[in-house]
């Protein structure tokens, strides 16, 4: 959790579901289909990406396969949109952390071999790691991510460092020897320092380098011939161009040095290798039965080596299905992996314009398809909608737009829930706008009477705009419709002066610096006030609750500071409607 709006936003704007239920039987067909059998899966799977495509939903490129059939080989929308070249199943992409498969199978080969042992410290085998980690944490703790150390990949990271070129040993030395987060094997944390590790470990046992070693084992003998280690001054046939997708259309992805993810994510490929990965993963020519057995045993956090293993349904009755998958995400690329190995079903996602948060369901809904199942059908993002014309006109004129969608087109768009419009409101807000948030808020509450976060916005909106008394009325709506909202309460206490007042000196205690999954927040005190600051963002108040527990109303989270038993401040908890996430003080 960061306490930032783009938060919530990329969450309000991923793809909103209405329970429209739809079988294969429902779309239309496509042409020239290979495979009788599957034809009609084949033609639901088209018609689906393509709606997928045209609500701007996916890009990239795509291939599903029935027990190594190829079902659908298909690419969707540009892989450089400056010369307008399509994707197509030969384009390359970057995979993000799909890279880490194969980092683990390459130390199981080395396992296999007797060259590396999975219960050893790793400082067995990089000996100049600093020896009070590295003694502690073993190369089986560092392939499920139960190492501690924390991860490298932070926004601070990103945006100071991730441009520039480092030296292996600089790096590790750098950014990779931090303190431990946690008892090494005690909790589950994702960790690019831990892959990042686990490539230096076989540059050491093999004395080649990770990219060398990572062709000869693994990418020449499956054939993966469109694979490889990428780099960026490479002239690299058939590359596709990362792209962010913005309110304003698309932009070019922020450079990242292609070192810098390494052995934890500088992989590219193509639709047609990650099927031949697939396959080889089903023989013993890659790895042992024994290996597999390992990567695919799911441990802390359902995963296993390089892959989350977790029982689907198929959405038939209570039916399952084992589906191994990873998915990737780097500067303007996202991808998803899955393997439904109880049916032998692959579903290989690629795309250059980072809209990963959108491949989950695409996967499950072809899963649906490939089991003959019904299934809902995409919708229309409201949000994306309606941004722009309240950018330009006003809320007057994102209103209209509103009832007008909601009359012409109501079955391709979410108008079931109040997320759309409460994140247009705020979207106002962040661009000071206030009178117009205010009237989008109000319309939310007039669409959903019933819902309690359009009137808690609506009371932030009033409240930000000098309007306390306005405020006050809607923020005790709010709070009578959830009596559990701690944030409603606080906010009425603040209106009313009637908030808890904390002695400077139990506040103190709290100041330091905080680690968070690789994020750093810095708390201060300031004129009595705790404040807090993630790395490379705005400073935010935080309100008390209690003398250890407050709100950051901006954001609607709350943060918990952990004390030990002798009351020295230890760590932080930070909570976000319904995620929860545990870090430790670092300074």
């Amino acid at each position: 959790m960061i306490f930032t709006r783009k938060l919530l936003l990329l969450l309000a704007v991923s793809l909103l579901t209405a329970p429209t239920q739809l079988t294969a039987q429902d779309l239309a067909t496509t042409e020239n289909l290979q495979d009788v059998n599957n034809s009609t899966h084949a033609s639901t799977i088209m018609k689906l990406l393509e709606t997928y495509h045209e609500y701007g939903q996916f890009n990239g490129t795509v291939l599903v396969a029935d027990k190594g059939n190829v079902i659908v080989r298909q690419g969707f929308g540009l892989a450089n949109m400056e010369w307008e070249i399509p994707n197509s199943p030969i384009t390359k992409f970057r995979i993000g952390s799909v890279t880490k498969q194969f980092t683990a199978a390459l130390i199981l080969q080395l396992v296999e071999e007797g060259k590396v042992k999975l219960d050893q410290p790793i400082t067995t085998y990089l000996p100049d790691y600093r020896k009070e980690t590295g003694d502690k944490v073993t190369v089986h703790q560092l392939l499920n991510h139960t190492s501690g150390i924390p991860s490298y990949t932070t926004p601070e990271f990103f945006a100071e460092f991730s441009r520039d070129s480092y030296e292996l040993g600089e790096f590790v030395l750098k950014f990779v020897s931090g303190d431990l987060q946690f008892e090494p094997g005690s909790q589950f944390s994702y960790n690019n320092s831990g892959y990042h590790l686990l490539g230096v470990i076989i540059e050491k046992v093999t004395g080649k380098s990770y990219a060398e070693v990572l062709k000869t084992r693994i990418l020449d003998p499956v054939g993966m011939s469109d694979s490889g280690f990428d780099v960026t001054s490479t002239i690299l046939k058939h590359r596709a161009q990362g792209y962010e997708k913005t309110t304003n259309g698309y932009e070019n992805a922020s450079y990242v040095d292609m070192g810098i993810p390494y052995s934890a994510g500088s992989m590219y490929s193509t639709v047609d290798d990650l099927l031949k990965w697939d396959r080889a993963l089903y023989g013993n020519d890659v790895l042992s039965s024994t290996s597999k057995e390992l990567m695919f045993t799911p441990e802390k956090g359902d995963y296993g080596y390089g892959f989350v293993i977790e029982d689907q349904k198929t959405g038939k009755a209570e039916e399952t299905t084992k589906v191994t998958q990873h998915g990737g995400g780097i500067n303007g690329f996202n991808c998803l992996f899955s393997r439904a190995v109880d049916q032998d079903h692959c579903i290989i996602l690629l795309d250059n314009v980072s809209l990963g948060r959108h491949h989950p369901d695409i996967t499950e809904t072809i899963l649906r398809i490939l089991n003959d199942q019904s299934f809902e059908a995409p919708k229309k993002s409201l949000t994306e909608a309606l941004i722009n014309i309240a950018t330009t006109q006003g809320g007057a004129a994102a209103i209209k737009l509103y009832r007008t969608l909601k009359t012409n087109e109501p079955t391709k768009y979410d108008f079931e829930n109040e997320e759309a419009l409460n994140e247009l409101g705020y979207h106002m807000m962040t661009l000071e706008k206030l009178d117009d948030a205010i009237e989008i808020f109000k319309f939310n509450v007039e669409v959903f009477p019933e819902a309690f976060n359009p009137y808690d916005s609506l009371g932030e909106a009033y409240l930000a705009n000098g309007q306390k008394d306005l405020a006050l009325i809607n923020y005790k709506k709010s709070v009578k419709l959830n009596p559990a909202s701690e944030g409603g309460i606080l906010a009425i206490k603040k209106i009313e002066g009637t908030t808890l007042k904390i002695d400077a000196s139990k506040l103190q205690p709290c100041v330091g610096k905080y680690e968070v999954q690789g994020l750093v927040l810095t708390i201060t005190l300031e004129n009595g006030q705790l404040m807090g600051q993630p790395a490379g963002q705005s400073k935010e108040v935080l309100d008390p609750i209690s003398e250890t527990k407050f709100h950051v109303a901006s954001v609607k989270a709350n943060v918990e500071f952990l004390k030990s038993e002798d009351g020295k401040v230890t760590g932080i908890v930070l909570e976000q409607g319904d995620n929860k996430l545990e870090g430790k003080k670092i300074e």
